[in-house]
């Protein structure tokens, strides 16, 4: 009897469920009302089992969770905001997933294998680029009989266009791994004495573009494209001993060349001619330091490459790389970190209004994480970039005091477990003390977060990433998946009929 009591019970709460939500005390919150319209849209979800036409994937190198949140802080507060309630334009995108980024070698993962199993479906080992898992780091005899097929190539053979877009050197690990096999990552303008049926990274990108393969390629690494010793567009030199001016022979083959922003926007983007756009020597300026005048945003780099790639009736395929959110990281400078975060997410509001979820898969994810941290206890409103503030009790922002530790000096929302700002000294036999900061210090562009363990460079970080996704298929982006599955999702959603 007392089962069919509560069977009863239970078929009398869930027919009354609307009727029953109503009448809580909490039905008038605002925060309530929202629940269920989410709830509402979730319920309204349709998979998009169309074919995709185009597939564009955004990665913001090195854009774990953590960093993401700081940015999504970030972006809310400079639109007058607490932060948290902020919705950064991929966060709204319906299909979501967390992703293990791990090497075959490496638990703490290395861009470029992350990048490059998303390129080709499989994993790889620390350092190489599209080279199977009998390959070798800085072994180039290995190179041969390892090459793998990228995602690049096959749609490339299937009449799509290739397009890449970074604020990294186009020869630097990510952008790479839309086009290149090496057996070391670093090999951008040379390769050793030893491996001579070796061809160096930026040779690649050449071959590539001369193969019909890449058709648009847009970012920084002037440098590893001409001659050691000439001068370059803005005044640095090139750095290849081969003597090959790689910008020059593009052009000579019919390709056009851009080095800053007007010469970027005299390009012709009707899609008859391939693009080579470089512009600086080696990697773009952070979003911080960038002057629209000189180099273009990440966004309008979006643009162009989509205005160009969408002539090709047969779709493309276009990786956008936000580059430099990594090497922010790596100088544990939180405030240029959130700012090329801010310019990752206008690029994907840019490719996401000139597309159409009917045929362009969006695929936004990060290659790895970093050493990064939050403290608390903070009050809400809290500047992401400074001082941690206490809670108001009484209200719904912070009380603009300082929480304090326990060597009563007050700390900042974010910290690096290691890198170069370290409160270890060596001067001290590495011991330390932390030193008095103050919030005008704490929010300077300038300041690098405090960390723990002292290294000249904050490392990578092996925790999950998330992969953000909306278009045909997206809704195979579910639960904990490997990286190597991106590619696989990318590859069902332009060969589903």
């Amino acid at each position: 009897m007392k089962n069919i009591t509560a069977i009863s019970l239970l078929a009398l709460a869930a027919a009354n469920a609307s009727f029953a939500q109503d009448l809580v005390p909490q039905a008038t919150s605002q925060w309530y009302i929202d629940g269920q319209a989410t709830v509402e849209q979730m319920l309204a979800r349709q998979p998009n089992t169309n074919t995709a036409k185009n597939v564009i994937l955004l990665i913001a190198d090195g854009n774990g969770v953590g960093t993401n949140y700081a940015t999504r802080m970030f972006d809310g507060q400079q639109k007058g905001g607490f932060g948290d309630e902020n919705v950064l334009p991929y966060e709204a995108f319906p299909y979501l997933a967390l992703v293990k980024t791990y090497n075959i070698n490496a638990s703490t993962p290395d861009s470029a294998p992350t990048a490059a199993a998303m390129n080709t479906g499989v994993k790889q080992r620390f350092n190489l680029v599209n080279l199977g898992e009998n390959a070798i780091t800085k072994d180039c005899t290995t190179e041969a009989g390892n090459e793998l097929t990228t995602f690049a190539e096959i749609v490339a053979e299937a009449g799509k266009s290739v397009g890449i877009v970074s604020t990294a050197r186009l020869t630097h690990a990510t952008p790479a791994a839309v086009y290149a096999k090496t057996a070391y990552r670093n090999w951008e303008d040379a390769v050793p004495d030893e491996c001579d049926t070796s061809r160096d990274i930026a040779t690649q990108l050449f071959d590539s573009m001369q193969s019909g393969v890449i058709d648009f390629a847009m970012g920084g690494g002037r440098r590893h494209f001409a001659p050691d010793g000439a001068a370059l567009d803005e005044g640095g030199t090139g750095r290849r001993k081969d003597g090959r001016d790689l910008i020059a022979e593009a052009q000579a083959a019919g390709a056009q060349y851009a080095w800053n922003t007007e010469t970027a926007m005299a390009l012709n983007l009707d899609g008859s001619t391939p693009v080579l756009a470089l512009m600086e020597d080696s990697h773009m300026k952070y979003e911080a330091d960038r002057d629209d005048s000189d180099e273009p945003s990440l966004a309008a780099m979006t643009k162009m490459a989509i205005e160009y790639l969408a002539h090709n009736e047969g779709g493309y395929f276009l990786e956008i790389e936000a580059g430099r959110v990594d090497h922010a990281n790596h100088d544990g400078n939180l405030a240029r970190t959130v700012r090329d975060g801010v310019a990752f997410a206008e690029a994907v509001a840019m490719a996401d209004a000139m597309t159409d979820d009917a045929d362009t898969l969006i695929i936004v994810t990060a290659d790895h994480d970093h050493a990064i941290s939050f403290n608390g206890y903070c009050g809400r409103g809290t500047p992401i970039t400074g001082l941690c503030m206490g809670v108001d009790n009484e209200g719904i922002g912070h009380n603009g005091v300082p929480e304090l530790a326990s060597d009563g000096r007050p700390y900042t929302v974010a910290g690096y477990l290691n890198g170069a700002g370290s409160v270890l000294r060596e001067d001290m036999n590495w011991a330390g003390v932390r030193p008095e900061l103050t919030q005008e210090e704490a929010l300077d562009i300038d300041y690098l977060q405090q960390a723990l363990i002292p290294r000249s460079s904050e490392t990578h970080s092996p925790v999950d990433v998330a992969v953000y996704a909306k278009g045909p298929w997206a809704h195979l982006f579910d639960g904990t998946i490997e990286q190597n599955v991106i590619f696989h999702v990318m590859h069902h959603a332009v060969s589903a009929r």
